[in-house]
């Protein structure tokens, strides 16, 4: 039988074998070194003590191109914020949880954290602001088939009355409804996601239901009373809405389902 040497006893199965060997070592130390291009150095949240890696194992800065000719953003290169954490650990050990010592809701603390995203809206690919109310959008309109929440009441947690229906904002990418907007018992105008939004009928609260005999139903938003719709936090340019704000009505209204009412909070068993 005849074998394929290349100098005298080594062929080419040890060929490919020492290859693939040295090109999966470099694979480890490349997808070592990407690892730790983002989000490092670590730092260990008691001792402050910082951990990046060898310089074999260190990627270096890792730079994002941002989209519609906004530069670059490079992470490690941005101030970092001020920490002040408004709650306590609930015993002294680095995994205990955190007691909030104020209103959690307000404070960002657990389901209502939040992260300080970009004080800019976020943008179709052709650079249109991405949502919006209805009105201003690009041709998007209700199906006729479909409820117009406008002019619909809308009940908190505690099954009263919060507010009213004023607008609804699109996603123009998407095309579906992202927020309603509310305009309060105190004429305060807020936005609700409109995926923690039910519409309900005249069964809602058994059958019991405080509408007047013209409305047929009304909008339940449960993750929060409907005393706290008045301190949903604000957007700043009417009809635009940034991914900062986003991210704080968001948190506000996911922190509701643990913090709107004492005993959300409570344990089950």
């Amino acid at each position: 039988m005849n074998n394929t040497y290349i100098v005298g006893t080594f062929d080419v199965a040890e060929l490919a074998f020492i290859l693939f060997f040295i090109f999966f070592v470099g694979l480890v130390f490349y997808l070592n070194r990407e690892s730790r291009r983002e989000g490092y150095p670590l730092e260990h949240e008691q001792s402050g003590a910082v951990m990046r890696g060898t310089p074999l194992t260190d990627g270096g800065k890792k730079t994002f191109k941002l989209p519609h000719g906004r530069g670059t953003y490079t992470p490690e290169d941005v101030a970092r914020d001020s920490v002040s954490i408004p709650a306590r650990q609930a015993f002294g050990s680095t995994g205990a949880p955190w007691v909030p010592t104020g209103d959690a809701m307000a404070d960002g603390i657990g389901p209502a954290a939040y992260a300080n995203r970009e004080k800019y809206p976020d943008l179709t690919f052709d650079g249109r602001p991405r949502i919006v109310p209805i009105g201003i959008s690009h041709e998007i309109e209700i199906a006729p088939n479909d409820r117009d929440p406008v002019g619909l009441p809308v009940y908190g947690a505690d099954k009263k009355l919060a507010g009213t229906v004023s607008d609804v904002w699109v996603d123009q990418a998407e095309h579906i409804i992202r927020y309603l907007e509310v305009t309060t018992n105190s004429g305060k105008k807020v936005l609700a996601p409109m995926a923690i939004a039910a519409v309900q009928g005249k069964g809602w609260l058994g059958g019991i239901t405080p509408l007047v005999d013209d409305q047929k139903e009304l909008i339940d938003i449960d993750a929060i009373r409907s005393d706290q719709f008045d301190a949903v936090p604000d957007i700043e340019i009417a009809g635009q809405i940034t991914r900062f704000e986003e991210d704080r009505i968001m948190a506000y209204f996911g922190g509701g389902y643990l913090y709107a009412t004492p005993e959300r909070s409570e344990p089950w068993m």
